[in-house]
């Protein structure tokens, strides 16, 4: 299978090729020199023919926003995916399915939401999100098309996760706030295998929501990960100091969204680490 992919210089880019590449899959690169070619161009040389496209493409946004920044943020998700979809459109040879990313920060904060929830956020990132899954529905009619609405992922190769671990190792872990803010998230593993059924099942499309079935709250996180890694969590960080050190961005540490994988379960998805703690252990058992 030729999959076309970009963002994979990315947390999630890099291990589906790294899992995939010698498993079937033939990847072709979508780079940031891609979407400066010529439309025909790169219709020709990346989209046409692939059998797959997966897009990956997006600034990190665990970074102070800047307006200089917000624009980053917004620009590298749409320009990428409009360029895309209007490849599709166009494509004379189309791909069979489109997995277009987005993120669960497209939800509030109140609710309980499965892929049929309307409840959006109406913040920056809410907004960012929207407009993302937009663009890539200008495809539909042309193939299937996926929204992955993904919580936070944890690997011990980067992210969040492994930002966390240098503070949660050394003892210095805390619960963000009050830590009732609820944590969504999902193993790398299980998001590697949510792509493979994705790409292999052709009744999956629309809005799946790639999280763990048991979503939990950061207190909850952070004393399992301290107690994973045999360390105390007695600190407590306060939400004026990440305000201070990320502005409006630290919005993303101090608030949550509530997430089940409603779709993923009903099409028969196992999750191999469906709670935080197996998770942990897997990834950082000492």
């Amino acid at each position: 299978m030729l999959v076309s992919i970009s963002g994979s210089t990315g947390l999630i880019g890099r291990e589906l090729i790294d899992t995939y590449k010698d498993k079937g899959l033939t990847f072709r690169i979508i780079n940031r020199d891609s979407i400066k070619l010529p439309d025909k161009e790169f219709l020709e040389t990346k989209i046409e023919g692939a059998d797959a496209v997966i897009n990956l493409a997006g600034a990190p946004i665990l970074k102070r926003w800047t307006d200089s920044y917000r624009k980053e943020i917004f620009n590298s998700r749409i320009e990428t995916t409009r360029l895309i979809a209007n490849a599709i459109v166009q494509a004379k040879i189309k791909p069979k399915v489109f997995i277009s990313n987005s993120a669960i920060g497209i939800y509030d904060t109140l609710n309980v939401h499965t892929e049929e929830s309307t409840g959006f956020s109406d913040n920056f990132l809410g907004k960012v999100c929207r407009d993302w899954e937009a663009e890539a529905l200008a495809a539909v009619g042309n193939t299937r098309i996926v929204l992955l609405r993904t919580g936070v992922v944890l690997s011990s190769k980067g992210g969040a996760l492994k930002a966390a671990y240098g503070p949660f190792s050394f003892g210095l872990g805390g619960i963000i706030g009050k830590g009732d803010q609820a944590f969504s998230w999902i193993h790398i593993r299980d998001l590697m295998h949510i792509y493979q059924m994705i790409l292999e099942n052709d009744n999956i499309r629309g809005v799946v929501n790639a999280v763990a079935p048991n979503p939990t709250t950061n207190f909850h996180f952070t004393k399992t990960f301290g107690k994973v890694l045999n360390q105390i969590t007695v600190f407590k960080i306060p939400l004026s100091a990440l305000k201070i050190i990320y502005g409006d961005a630290a919005s993303i540490l101090t608030e949550g969204q509530n997430v089940i994988p409603e779709k993923l379960l009903k099409n028969g998805f196992e999750f191999e680490f469906p709670t935080i703690e197996k998770a942990l252990l897997n990834l950082y058992r000492i």
